[in-house]
């Protein structure tokens, strides 16, 4: 069994208590904990196994409220690290169909310095790579780069999801796929929404998506379409995977305990790239994960939306 690392941002999500369509028409706003490498972290911890998450908030309240959050969930925060910065914020509104609409407002989570002692920790661990914000200016970008180079020395498996928030992109949108083509190609195992799929491939199918990643070297491709369930290629195999019932009320973290559903599985593996070769038990585990996925989309907010063991074996 291995531990799995998430890195990446830990940040504050002011989720409209109220459905709407925009943030700018959204009132009344509730206090979340968020950021999704912290949520993959709990999903994670949630269904059994240790998980360490490593990213950095402000010496605020927020950030004090977002370390307390973590350990109650039983997360190792050993290596969190706090800067003068503010701690990230993130606003959020929702449709009447559980879709989101984000405004951020960066502080601390760029701050995440190198840390040589957690690159110790990623022997014999599954190492997790979620990018919402680790792909734009400040140290963690530069951090990010150096973690997956460890991690491909040492780690079991490594993982990659980018996340994707258009409004941090407006600008210079070309540099974050350039950013994520460098990640999928190093990365065993990728997740992607449809929209990022086809925004980073350019391609227009999701054969042709899978195909694209494949060629840039990665293993595992799970391309998730909410309702419809998840298409999978590995090592070219292909094929969809259904996903059950649900009424969804915030997809928020959806994605997120969808991953961490994953890497929970792979992470009782003692050999998780082997695992792969055998296309009906990685079908197997994506089921569970689509599970796991659709049953966060009926509760509010995100790490406590995340499911339990017995929550799945219910389904």
């Amino acid at each position: 069994m291995s531990q799995v690392i998430c890195i990446g941002e830990l940040l504050i999500d002011f989720v409209a208590k109220h459905h709407s369509a925009a943030i700018e028409s959204a009132e009344n706003f509730t206090k979340k904990a968020g950021g999704a490498p912290a949520n993959v972290a709990c999903a994670v911890r949630r269904l059994g196994q240790k998980a360490l998450f490593a990213g950095a908030v402000g010496n605020d309240p927020m950030g004090n409220y977002l370390v307390h959050t973590l350990e109650a969930e039983d997360i190792d925060v050993s290596y969190m690290q706090r800067t003068k910065e503010f701690t990230t914020l993130a606003f959020v509104a929702l449709s009447d169909e559980g879709e989101r609409d984000f405004y951020f407002s960066r502080g601390a989570d760029a701050g995440l310095a190198y840390d040589p002692k957690l690159a110790a920790q990623f022997k014999g661990s599954i190492v997790h790579f979620g990018s919402a914000t680790a792909f734009l200016e400040g140290p963690l970008n530069e951090t990010y780069h150096h973690y997956l180079n460890h991690s491909l020395a040492s780690a079991k498996l490594v993982s990659f999801d980018p996340n994707y928030r258009s409004d941090l992109w407006k600008i210079n949108s070309d540099s974050f796929v350039d950013q994520c083509l460098e990640f999928s190609q190093k990365a065993h195992l990728c997740k992607f929404s449809e929209e990022e799929a086809f925004f980073i491939s350019k391609q227009a199918s999701h054969e042709e998506a899978a195909a694209f990643f494949h060629r840039l070297g990665t293993r595992m491709i799970c391309i998730t379409l909410g309702k419809r369930g998840t298409f999978l290629s590995v090592d070219g195999n292909a094929c969809y995977v259904e996903s059950v019932a649900a009424q969804p009320v915030d997809t928020t973290a959806a994605g997120d305990a969808f991953i961490g559903a994953l890497l929970f599985q792979f992470s009782q593996e003692q050999d998780p790239l082997s695992c792969m070769s055998n296309i009906e038990t990685v079908k197997r585990m994506v089921r569970y994960a689509n599970m796991a996925g659709a049953y966060t989309t009926q509760s509010y907010g995100a790490i406590e939306a995340l499911p339990r063991e017995e929550d799945l074996e219910k389904l």
